[in-house]
């Protein structure tokens, strides 16, 4: 017996074959969706849960799917753009066939006033916004941050400042925050 054929068991399960993931987009805390085979590049799967106010309109969304490692990243994303605006989103990211499969616990946001005051606007069309407001910063969000991205499913341009956890700074670019229909796609952050 070779060793070559002694350590073909012990491979990663998706070493050489597509990986299978939950995919799912839905209102609420959790989503239920069918098992289908991801890209050949896409490595890894992907479970988010989304708290959304927009002008003062709250929202919770979920989504599992696909994604790339190099653009999935497990933990927390938030950013207040003032009261009536701002996002807050857990991810999990996992490299086994149905790894997304469990529901996450939703993203719960601290709203005490930490002192922190940041420049903030919203911007759509473009991938800079020029701050016209302060945002009173709650909770984890200890830095002043900028992000911008893509919007899908129409893939039009959007910037935000404001004040965003330690994490925000950090995103990588391709993170997916799911809001309502709409799937935000990160493609830069910097922390001011």
């Amino acid at each position: 017996m070779s060793t070559s054929r002694g350590l073909r068991p012990t491979q990663k399960m998706h070493e050489g074959y597509p990986l299978s993931c939950e995919v799912c987009v839905g209102d609420g805390p959790s989503c239920t969706g069918k098992l289908q085979t991801c890209a050949p590049d896409e490595d890894s799967c992907v479970v988010a849960v989304t708290e959304t106010n927009r002008k003062a309109s709250l929202a919770v969304t979920s989504y599992k799917g696909c994604a790339k490692s190099s653009e999935c990243e497990s933990g927390l994303f938030g950013i207040t753009m003032n009261p009536e605006n701002y996002m807050g989103s857990r991810r999990r990211c996992c490299q086994k066939d149905g790894c997304n499969q469990d529901p996450l616990p939703a993203f719960v946001r601290n709203q005490t006033e930490n002192g922190l005051r940041c420049p903030s606007c919203i911007a759509a069309f473009t991938e800079t916004c020029t701050a016209s407001e302060e945002a009173l910063c709650v909770g984890e969000e200890t830095r002043c941050v900028a992000v911008s991205g893509l919007v899908q499913p129409a893939g039009v341009k959007f910037a935000v400042r404001g004040c965003g956890m330690e994490t925000a700074c950090h995103t990588k670019p391709g993170t997916l925050v799911p809001s309502g229909a709409r799937l935000f796609t990160i493609k830069k952050t910097s922390c001011l």
